[in-house]
């Protein structure tokens, strides 16, 4: 012991403080502090003790380590877990009664200097250790107690209850057990993983069940695209083939109204389709490279006649300027503003035009409407929101063409704008990324002028007979030769009048779809031929596939201009080539 001190212990050397507190403490872990005390005064002061200052301190300090025993044992009686502990040789000589109800050892099993391999060996032979051989059982867990390895390891015995045990040496040598009851800890953390893996299921069936109504929606929309649009396509080329009639006065008045009525139904069902198009995620933005200057010429093109008739002057503000993003997605937006321009102006102009911000380019519809108060201008981008009636041009919106350029914007990430000053108009753009080179500007041909299409051959497929019918009119009044099948074998067969074009609906409820009807027309087809799918089906892989096959692609309802730019188009190449 004097070593902890670092120095000698001489004999004939007289202690000092050091020694004497050291001795001290010594005598006190034996046999009590004041009997400790006592003792050292006795020896300092070369005085003997008497008999009874000897048995007093005994006495006192039998006393004492009959308190720290008695502390121990109330300790470990009243601990919740088991604890067994063994000596160095591997004997037990201390356990609590808990101890002994968790393995239901006998009355009379326990008891000091018990062999502690015996415990273990009546704890193999009664199945708590598992399954496997006893012996090598028992001496699994002897190595690990004589080895001092400290462990935790949980137990599920025989009835079910979950026993957690935690082993660890002691610093004279032996092995002290403790043993805790978990089953209720375990039965909750099933109950939680059960839990988990539940919500885990469920989620995974919603996310099936709304994929499903995903799937179901889209396929929905894409019936509803062609069964709606369907008769409305025909009563526009019905329409058409009567405006551009000899018909004159009344006649011709109530036919423009038809077709007005007919195209503001159009723009309807246009705005309710692409909402739930938005909705599904079913319109892909396809990025390409184009000039904006004349994607705004053709748009007041289109849109001239329209202002024209409502006294309004249209005019475009741009020079030639790059831009990257979807053509088709933006040109929507930009019709959509126009549209909603055209729809609130009584008189003035509209102005269309293109400004380069740094790294941008800013489209702005400019309108001399009565403009809108700042109040109202966060709710105008709104589903269903109108700030006022429009003019009464024989045009009713929703309210929907602010928020689906908002939407189709968000998917583009391109920037939407607007301000107003009431009484003056109001200016609504959208902001485009400018394209890395002008050189990249994938050029859209210029749409034909209105050239004769005499003498032009067309092959019309569709199985419904007025969609037929309608384009016999207004083909016709084009003075296009017009070759109509309702059927792929009808088409097959009237292959050999060597049409130049073929316009073939896409849903033809029939063995063949209107790609794979194409695809056989053109092999059957002695000379080559232009073909054009008809379809209300918006998605963007349907206009790849198209595209990728060589196809041109017109959506229902096909507007008439559209329509005769295609067939103008590939009756001036004909022309050239012959």
């Amino acid at each position: 012991q004097a070593a902890t001190l670092d120095r000698e212990l001489q004999p004939a050397a007289i202690a000092d403080r050091a020694w004497v507190q050291f001795t001290e403490r010594l005598l006190a872990a034996a046999i009590g502090a004041a009997s400790a005390r006592l003792v050292l005064t006795s020896v300092l002061r070369g005085s003997g003790m008497e008999l009874g200052e000897v048995v007093a301190v005994l006495d006192e300090a039998g006393q004492e380590l009959r308190f720290n025993r008695e502390i121990l044992s109330t300790t470990l009686e009243n601990i919740s877990a088991g604890v067994s502990v063994v000596d160095p040789d591997m004997r037990l000589v201390a356990w609590n009664r808990r101890y002994q109800e968790m393995f239901g050892y006998p009355l009379g099993m326990l008891y000091l200097g018990r062999p502690v391999a015996d415990l273990i060996r009546y704890n193999a032979e009664r199945g708590e250790l598992g399954e496997g051989d006893r012996v090598q059982q028992v001496a699994k867990r002897m190595k690990y107690m004589r080895a001092g390895s400290p462990h935790v390891f949980e137990r599920v015995r025989s009835d079910g209850t979950v026993i957690e045990m935690r082993g660890q040496s002691l610093p004279g040598g032996g092995y002290v057990t403790s043993y805790n009851d978990i089953t209720d800890f375990k039965r909750a953390e099933n109950a939680l993983l059960e839990a988990n893996e539940n919500l885990e299921q469920r989620v995974a069936e919603r996310s099936r069940e709304a994929e499903a109504a995903q799937q179901s929606k889209t396929r929905f929309l894409a019936a509803i695209s062609h069964d709606v649009l369907q008769p409305l396509n025909a009563a526009r080329l019905f329409t058409s083939a009567l405006r551009d009639s000899d018909q004159a006065g009344e006649q011709q008045h109530l036919a423009e109204r038809i077709d007005a009525s007919l195209r503001a139904a159009e723009e309807l069902l246009d705005g309710l389709l692409d909402v739930s198009r938005l909705d599904a995620g079913g319109m892909q933005t396809e990025l390409s490279d184009f000039d904006v200057a004349e994607l705004l010429r053709e748009l007041a093109a289109q849109y001239a006649p329209v202002a024209a008739g409502r006294g309004l002057d249209l005019r475009v503000h741009a020079r030639a300027l790059p831009v990257r993003s979807d053509r088709h997605l933006l040109r929507r937006v930009l019709q959509n503003l126009i549209a909603n321009a055209l729809r609130y102006t009584r008189q003035g102009r509209i102005v269309l035009g293109a400004r380069q911000r740094g790294d941008s380019v800013e489209l702005q519809v400019w309108d001399t409407g009565p403009g809108i108060p700042e109040h109202h201008m966060r709710q105008i981008f709104q589903e269903f929101h109108r700030y006022q009636q429009p003019f009464d041009w024989g045009e009713r919106g929703l309210g929907l063409g602010l928020s689906i350029c908002q939407s189709i914007s968000r998917l583009l990430d391109h920037a939407l704008d607007a301000r107003s000053l009431v009484g003056h108009g109001s200016m609504f753009s959208i902001t485009v990324p400018r394209a890395a080179a002008a050189s990249a500007i994938a050029r859209v041909p210029p749409m034909p002028a209105a050239d004769s299409l005499a003498g032009l051959r067309v092959l019309c497929v569709d199985n419904d007979e007025e969609i037929l019918d309608g384009m016999r009119a207004l083909l016709g009044r084009w003075q296009v030769e017009v070759i109509t099948a309702a059927s792929v074998d009808e088409a097959l067969r009237k292959i050999d009048a060597a049409p130049v074009v073929m316009l073939v609906d896409f849903h033809l409820h029939d063995r063949l779809d209107g790609l794979e009807m194409l695809d056989a027309l053109r092999l059957a087809s002695a000379t080559p031929i232009a073909g054009a799918l008809l379809t209300a089906d918006g998605r963007a892989e349907l206009k790849q596939q198209a595209r990728d096959r060589g196809y041109h692609l017109l959506t229902k309802p096909v507007k008439p201009a559209s329509l005769r730019a295609f067939l103008a188009a590939h009756h001036s190449v004909i022309a050239t080539e012959s």
